[in-house]
């Protein structure tokens, strides 16, 4: 591991916490994808599938903000162990609902309630935030939590997909299901790391969404999201077509490699100037790397485009955490990163239910089209957005961006 990296851990605890938030996410890229595989299983109905994974995402996208806002009041033990509960109970009911053939409507509700999962990505770049605020290593700190994303949704999809396939229908959502009990369990049990609560009174009891720099990124973030979703619905489809199903898992997984690859570079870099036209440039660069998925013939090209346009991902994503530092304040910082990711849950819920729709109307490679459409949508959003984006913010404490002018450069 490059220096930068490895100095990281020099920090009492941060191994810990880092460990069980690799544990705590890997529900991220499996959950859905495990849902969407395991109804087509059983039924052969991607519609369905398209729909229950947007019920989740959408589920998450009115909790997860809550419960984020919650835990800068009160503290991650005290609220992540009871959100984790019921999103555990609910992913009990989805499993049953499928395996025993339950009306429609059941696994509708039970998806909803897994959407009360809390955001562990957000726990734990709070708590980097935490230990090395107004310093260059939380650039490095933010990288390298974007690697661990992509580590997750390298081998989450083979695995979810893979026992789905292989095993049983309901092997790859179940599994999914302990990681999140193991890793939120072992996470709040790390007390010494945890970032200190900020009582309401702080910071007046509103939300961090009235900053306009954070709305400009959540609206751009759900189209982001829309690409996300319709990639995951489209490639297991287009697999399937090929007569190659469990292939979908290896060529998701180097989507998330490209992304891999590009955080940790990322992650070496010090750069000058504002971030904003970084972050411009990536959204662009995302939406371009769509375009060839319309192409596609084969599960190889697939796979080759798809790496491809996971490189633009990780220094784009990191680049918007540093935005969020400059646009929130400290005490809503858990809070503005979660939004961030209910845009993405958004546009995820809106990708993987419209891909679903066109896949069964259509076939797989017209479902590619998705993905093309929500690319230009949000580079138009970014543009648009892009005045409020780059006005000077108050200074809110906690801006990692603030100390540009002594080179010491965060991008994250």
């Amino acid at each position: 591991m490059p220096s930068p990296y490895r100095a990281l851990f020099a920090a009492p605890g941060s191994k810990g916490f880092s460990a069980a938030g690799l544990l705590g996410r890997m529900p991220l890229s499996m959950m859905g994808i495990g849902v969407v595989t395991m109804v087509s299983q059983l039924t052969g109905r991607y519609g369905l599938a398209g729909g229950l994974s947007a019920t989740m995402a959408l589920a998450a996208a009115v909790a997860g903000p809550q419960v984020s806002r919650l835990v800068d009041q009160y503290g991650q033990r005290r609220v992540l162990r009871p959100a984790t509960l019921i999103a555990l109970v609910a992913a009990a009911g989805l499993l049953c609902s499928a395996h025993y053939e339950w009306p429609d409507w059941t696994l509708f509700v039970f998806s909803a309630g897994v959407g009360c999962v809390p955001s562990v990505g957000a726990m734990i770049r709070a708590r980097w935030a935490a230990l090395y605020r107004g310093t260059p290593h939380l650039h490095t700190a933010y990288s390298f939590e974007s690697v661990i994303d992509e580590v997750c949704f390298i081998f989450g999809p083979i695995i979810s997909i893979g026992l789905s396939t292989v095993w049983f229908p309901e092997a790859g959502p179940l599994l999914a299901a302990c990681f999140l009990a193991v890793g939120v369990l072992w996470l709040t049990a790390q007390r010494a790391t945890e970032p200190a609560p900020h009582p309401r009174a702080q910071h007046g009891g509103g939300t961090a969404l009235r900053a306009a720099g954070l709305q400009v990124l959540v609206e751009t973030f759900v189209a982001t999201g829309a690409i996300f979703g319709a990639v995951d619905v489209v490639t297991v489809a287009f697999a399937e077509e090929q007569g190659h199903k469990g292939a979908a898992s290896v060529v998701l997984a180097l989507y998330a490699a490209g992304s891999c690859v590009a955080g940790i570079v990322f992650g070496l870099l010090r750069f000058k100037g504002a971030p904003e036209p970084r972050w411009l440039l990536g959204i662009c660069a995302m939406a371009v790397s769509m375009i060839p998925l319309l192409l596609v013939g084969n599960l190889p090209f697939l796979a080759v485009a798809l790496f491809v346009a996971g490189l633009s991902i990780a220094p784009t994503m990191i680049t918007t955490m540093s935005l969020i530092e400059q646009h929130v304040p400290r005490a809503q910082l858990t809070e503005g990163m979660t939004w961030v990711s209910t845009g993405l849950a958004v546009g995820v819920a809106l990708g993987s239910s419209v891909s679903g729709w066109v896949i069964d109307a259509s076939g797989a490679r017209a479902g590619y089209g998705v993905p093309a459409v929500s690319g230009a949508v949000a580079v138009a959003v970014g543009f648009l957005g892009y005045r409020r984006l780059s006005r000077p913010a108050p200074r809110r404490g906690g801006v990692v961006e603030q100390h540009s002018e002594r080179d010491e450069r965060h991008v994250a």
